[in-house]
């Protein structure tokens, strides 16, 4: 038999995780801080929970792993590849260059040129103009050598995805398969700019992605470990080894909504807020139907605005392992995964909020008692979750406070706002558990037309959801269409509506 899964969860402070069985009961636990390197702190995470299962490790079958490597590869600029971005759409579209809002030094770092080109489609579909062929195979022969990947985005691709698909094939003629292309149309939504951010974005993650599966093999492979490997996405489901080297991307977001996931499960709940404390920030998250409520709003990651769906997160910059200044204020610093060593209570010399709630009796860690008058920093951190929660609740105040993560102990029993606090138990392993849970998802956003045609064009559409979800790993026999969204589009000759389809499933058989 196996029938055991590990979920593994890489943070900013400690890298989780957990086994669980066929009956969804987890079997074994750790938390383990994250390394510089991100890589050693997996290594050492599988191997404490591997140890714990003994001989019943053979019963593994599946690994599935949510991780910060493509967040922090962006906010950090490192490990990033050299992007040619490539835009369908001239005349029209050319007084916005490609990449023009992105900060000058990632901008600098990943673009390795870029083109406007003639091409792109009406909302309705309909060309604004041909596919100017020659001129994007003038352009790869002065890019040939010099970029790792190529991003395409077509002027309405939604609508109609023709000429990303041709000019793929153009890249693969020009510059051979080794050089892999980001099409937009299969990652972001409308929105030109946005959607070319979230495809260049893609295309500059297929290194990172690459490294991070040959790190998570390596540490299977020194455990003699034949499994299925998925990776978190950012909606809160999972998604194949080759789906995630395709779409890096998708995995940013990840933590949070496995956090959310995690949560569901381990209080049972349903609809609820969700906060998330570990030792470098708070995320809360609103729960809905057992899912992460998702972001209306475009998302921002590094500096680069994006439009592909993320759940809705509040950050804060409060974690366990936060700073507390000379002032007795807080900052926005943590010590990370260094707070075993530099935290008070640990004999360190840095005061942190791990300290400020072991002086107030809240927290029972470490072997050194902090100053009393630190436990005095906790009424202006309350105010401020409090706050949080009322942001994120729109008002409702009926609504319990599900509290997880390695800094649950961050906030107190009783708040405002919420009906209760809940802790659910293993709730400090909750983005584990909330990768291992996981269902497989699809989804796509097109335009289809209001009148005549529309049912077709619909049915098409979830099927393409469907397709979708199979190819990232559901059972084909088991998968659902969870989500259809028809919004009326305004001021087109022809009644149009946007179509947002999400499709979901269990892990096919292995």
């Amino acid at each position: 038999m196996r029938d055991l899964r590990i979920g593994v969860d890489v943070g900013g402070t400690n890298t989780d995780a957990v086994v669980l069985d066929a009956a969804n009961r987890i079997v074994a636990a750790t938390k383990q801080a994250t390394s510089a390197d991100v890589t050693a702190g997996m290594r050492n995470a599988i191997t404490a929970v591997l140890e714990q299962l003994g001989d019943e490790r053979q019963r593994v079958g599946r690994v599935m792993l949510g991780t910060t490597h493509a967040t922090n590869a962006i906010l950090e600029r490192r490990r990033l590849g050299r992007v040619a971005a490539v835009r369908l759409g001239a005349p029209s579209s050319k007084s916005v260059p490609p990449m023009e809002s992105w900060p000058a030094d990632l901008r600098e770092y990943v673009l390795a040129g870029a083109a406007v080109l003639g091409g792109g489609n009406y909302v309705d579909g309909r060309e604004i103009a041909p596919l100017d062929e020659e001129g994007l195979r003038r352009f790869l022969a002065t890019i040939a050598g010099h970029a790792d990947a190529v991003a395409v985005t077509s002027v309405f691709s939604p609508a109609s995805n023709e000429q990303e698909l041709r000019a793929a094939e153009i890249v693969a003629e020009e510059l051979g398969a080794q050089v892999p292309v980001s099409v937009s149309h299969e990652i972001g939504a409308l929105g030109l700019l946005e959607r070319e951010n979230a495809a260049v974005l893609n295309a500059a993650l297929y290194q990172v992605a690459a490294h991070v599966h040959d790190a998570l093999q390596e540490v299977l492979d020194q455990h003699g470990l034949d499994v299925t490997r998925y990776f978190a996405q950012n909606d809160g489901t999972l998604m194949t080894v080759d789906y995630a080297a395709r779409y890096p991307v998708l995995t940013i977001g990840s933590g949070p909504a496995n956090s959310i996931r995690g949560a569901a499960y381990l209080s049972g709940l349903s609809d609820a807020i969700v906060a998330d404390v570990g030792g470098t920030s708070t995320d809360l998250g609103v729960l809905v139907n057992g899912f992460p409520r998702v972001s209306s709003a475009g998302v921002e990651i590094g500096g680069v605005r994006t439009n592909f769906r993320m759940p809705d997160i509040l950050a804060l910059a409060l974690g366990g392992g936060t700073v507390i200044g000379a002032d007795g204020v807080p900052g926005t610093t943590s010590v990370g995964y260094r707070i075993g060593t530099e935290a008070l209570v640990f004999g360190g010399s840095t005061a942190t909020m791990t300290d400020a709630c072991v002086a107030a009796g809240r927290a029972a860690i470490g072997t050194v008692r902090p100053p009393a008058e630190l436990a005095g920093v906790l009424r202006r951190t309350d105010e401020q979750v409090a706050d949080a929660v009322d942001r994120m609740s729109l008002g409702k105040s009926d609504l319990p406070l599900v509290v997880v993560g390695g800094g649950a102990f961050l906030v107190p029993d009783g708040l405002p706002g919420v009906s209760e606090v809940v802790r659910p138990s293993h709730g400090g392993v909750a983005n584990a558990v909330g990768a291992a849970i996981a269902l497989v998802s699809g989804s796509i956003e097109t335009i289809v037309p209001a009148g005549a045609g529309r049912r077709e064009a619909i049915d098409t559409a979830v099927e393409t959801a469907r397709g979708r979800a199979v190819q990232a790993g559901a059972d084909p026999a088991a998968v659902e269409v969870v989500e259809v969204t028809e919004i009326p589009l305004s001021y087109l000759p022809e009644p149009a509506l946007r179509v947002q389809i999400k499709a979901a499933g269990p892990l096919g058989k292995i």
